[in-house]
């Protein structure tokens, strides 16, 4: 009886150890991340006696072990596939399927290496195509990825071409460091969108933050200046320029010589062209340009010659600036010599502008039919301005018939122009047709148009002053049309004055 219990108890000891050694096994080889096959463990176990003591452990730690080698080939497949898809997103970019290439960064719906984001947007840039950039953006957020400071740049640049200042404000803030391409940005995006006076005080501010400013920054600079005839600001901003010691640049030096005739200071315009080492054709007709805006047509065109004569060949603009002239100075035959030698001496091929250059110069000299001709026979007939040219000049002969035909024709391609809507109602008026003029102003009201109200400024000490028509937003209006009111009066009484002299020194017949 006690060698029977004796030898029980040696065999129950025995299997107890043999279990508790498949039960370290177990754990071992789930360190090991299944060094040993489940297979080889699982016989094992059944082949001992009291296995089933360890069977909830042993299928438990089974379960965890097949589990972790689960999670680890999802961990290796999620990443081959994260590196497949920022391949193919780059080549997709690269040869040029930019749509389809955020198409399947959508569908994916994973993130992607911030140097493929960067060169999607790089590739949105560059195409201009703003839309599909902001959609990269978009699927930033949904995805939870946070772009870098680099990316951040990438972002903002995108945004302000674009014309999204807010968003383009809201990156430029959360910048840490913010050198001089955010600036830069900021000030052209706001230049562009026609917020010249933010655009300037961006640039003061960029100046506060020790930011020194490059030839990008002053092209942007000076194109604001100019739209904002604001000679004092287009100055400081030369003299910092100046002291900056910038290499020559064409951009900057034609917008250069553009701002001081924009801001009427000729003599300022033509020392700084005179100045320049490197003359091209950007800086030539931005020289015509100026003469031509202050209607000296005999400058524009000695301009022309003399760029000839130095081997300086025109482009298109150069040609509008010309014809333009042209049309402005009643020069229609030296017009039409110049359109015809466009495309027999320089291979140019003439553009809707320069047709409707050339309306514009026929309707202007009273020649509205062959005006008229010269619109039905060019191949830009579906050109707007090209009828918009010839309403105009309709108007101010009082041909009421092709005034008509020219705006049937306009409105079918530009249904939605304020501005034209009233030249046709103004046309109607001064032939005498009223209730037609009426009609038309009808029209515009029913179809929702409208036409953007005209304003004028005036800049005193460096701050630019805007009024627009029945505007009382200026803080000084009171007095402002106060002081109208007294002008008008004064003219008034000068004019009933003058009637009054003239009616009496007439022979009475």
């Amino acid at each position: 009886m006690k060698t029977l219990i004796s030898s029980s108890s040696l065999h129950s000891s025995a299997i107890c150890f043999s279990s508790y050694s498949i039960h370290l096994r177990l754990l071992l080889t789930l360190n090991k991340l299944l060094m040993v096959s489940t297979r080889e463990l699982h016989t094992e176990a059944s082949a001992s006696a009291s296995g089933s003591l360890f069977s909830g452990i042993a299928t438990t730690i089974l379960r965890r072990m097949i589990a972790e080698r689960r999670i680890g080939s999802f961990q290796v497949d999620h990443t081959r596939k994260k590196e497949q898809l920022d391949k193919t997103l780059k080549g997709l970019c690269i040869t040029g399927r930019l749509k389809e290439a955020v198409g399947l960064l959508w569908r994916s719906g994973s993130q992607a290496e911030p140097e493929t984001y960067a060169l999607l947007l790089q590739e949105c840039k560059q195409r201009k195509e703003y839309a599909r950039g902001k959609r990269i953006h978009a699927h930033m957020v949904v995805v939870g990825f946070a772009p870098n400071e680099y990316l951040k740049v990438k972002l903002l640049i995108l945004h302000a071409l674009s014309g999204d200042l807010q968003t383009a404000g809201i990156l430029f803030s959360s910048l840490q460091v913010r050198d001089l391409i955010p600036w830069n940005a900021m000030i052209a995006g706001y230049v562009q969108k026609g917020l010249e006076q933010q655009g300037l005080y961006m640039f003061y501010d960029m100046r506060l933050n020790s930011i020194v400013p490059d030839q990008y920054t002053f092209a942007s600079v000076f194109r604001a200046c100019s739209a904002l005839a604001s000679l004092e600001h287009g100055m400081r901003a030369h003299a910092v320029m100046i002291k900056c010691r910038l290499k020559p640049n064409v951009i900057v030096n034609s917008a250069l010589v553009d701002m001081y005739f924009k801001c009427s200071s000729l003599s300022d315009g033509h020392k700084v062209f005179y100045q320049l080492c490197i003359r091209n054709v950007i800086t030539w007709t931005s020289l015509m340009s100026g003469y031509g805006c202050h209607g000296k047509v005999s400058e524009v065109l000695k301009c022309f010659e003399k760029m000839k004569e130095e081997g300086c060949r025109p482009n298109a603009v150069t040609f509008l600036v010309v014809l333009t002239a042209c049309s402005h100075g009643g020069l229609v035959d030296k017009g039409r010599e110049y359109f015809d030698s466009m495309k027999r001496d320089y291979g140019i091929e003439p553009e809707g502008q320069h047709y409707a250059a050339m309306v514009d110069m026929l309707g202007r000299s009273g020649r509205v039919e062959e005006a008229y001709d010269f619109a039905m026979k060019s191949p830009c007939k579906e050109h707007a301005p090209v009828w918009g040219s010839l309403l105009g000049a309709c108007k101010n002969h009082g041909n009421v018939k092709l005034l008509e035909l020219a705006a049937t024709r306009y409105f079918e391609l530009e249904p939605k122009n304020g501005g034209s809507y009233v030249v046709f109602a103004n046309g109607y008026a001064s032939c005498g047709f009223l209730d037609a003029a009426s009609e038309v102003r009808k029209r515009m009201e029913n179809a929702g148009v409208k036409k953007d109200p005209g304003y004028s400024w005036i800049e005193i000490q460096g701050e630019a002053h805007i009024f627009m028509k029945d505007d009382k937003s200026h803080k000084q209006s009171g007095k402002i049309y106060k002081k109208v009111q007294e002008l008008t009066s004064l003219f008034t009484d000068v004019e009933y004055s003058l009637d009054v002299d003239i009616d009496a020194s007439c022979p009475i017949c």
